[in-house]
């Protein structure tokens, strides 16, 4: 094993440790050059056409390696998201969705520019890799599913040490926008409540749902989480009971609790 590789699987592990995770945290990475993508060991590459929800959903779920270009995925709202596609002006009018989830064309129009995408023409493949496996040294992101519950005290880690308000948004169907769209255009933490695309062909179960960030924000938040289970605070939570008096608990925590109401 590669010392690349006992990072991630360190991370993975104290990731999957701390909030009992139920698929693969993988990584995602782009390609200017799909030879480049090509030559990732063990990668596969579809023999039919996917969406991304399901190309992503192979690593996840099933612990593949997959490689994949524009060609391989179903149309332009797939391959925009990720840099492979054309995001042209037929694309951001959005009428292919007028009547189908939006009422008229300027509201799928409005839709379309709400989305954020990787920057067109630079990029020409993308894979996906269970980022234990090294295989993608380093990746652009990685990405993991959760229950709410997880995502909250996940969260929570990442604003331990330098604290800063999270504010994301619902672009709603495609909202693979939210999520990888997001982190691989900005780099930054991007938590999305998956949509019908995702859980219909992609397999996302119902109460899960999806960060994706870069692997240093990954290593903060895991530190974060090592922190406050020192301070007893751990995921899945412990029920206290709605009807018990509150203090007993509270003042494990927060001393001046154990007598007062204030």
């Amino acid at each position: 094993m590669s010392e690349t590789q006992a990072d991630y699987g360190r991370l993975v592990a104290e990731l999957e440790r701390f909030l009992k995770l139920r698929s693969i945290c993988v990584g995602m990475k782009l390609f200017e050059d799909v030879k480049e993508m090509e030559a990732i060991p063990g990668v596969r590459r579809p023999k039919s056409i996917h969406t991304t929800d399901q190309v992503v959903a192979q690593a996840t779920r099933l612990g593949w390696t997959v490689g994949i270009t524009g060609d391989d995925l179903v149309g332009e709202q797939c391959r925009s998201v990720v840099g492979l596609g054309k995001a042209d002006a037929e694309w951001l009018s959005g009428k292919h969705m007028t009547g189908v989830w939006f009422a008229s064309d300027a509201d799928s129009a409005r839709h379309q520019a709400a989305m954020h995408l990787v920057p067109r023409e630079r990029y020409r493949a993308l894979a996906v890799s269970p980022l234990a496996s090294g295989r993608l040294d380093p990746p652009d992101i990685a990405l993991f599913y959760a229950t709410p519950g997880a995502m909250i005290y996940f969260i929570n880690g990442l604003q331990w040490s330098e604290y800063k308000r999270f504010d994301w948004s619902v672009v709603g169907e495609s909202a693979c926008a939210d999520s990888w769209g997001r982190a691989l255009k900005l780099g930054e933490p991007s938590l999305s409540i998956p949509c019908f695309a995702e859980r219909r062909y992609g397999g996302v179960l119902d109460d899960e749902m999806l960060m994706a960030l870069p692997v240093d924000h990954l290593r903060k938040a895991i530190a974060g989480m090592q922190a406050l289970s020192r301070n007893g605070f751990r995921y899945p939570f412990a029920q206290y009971g709605i009807q018990q008096d509150v203090r007993a608990g509270m003042s494990v925590s927060y001393p001046d609790r154990a007598s007062s109401n204030g």
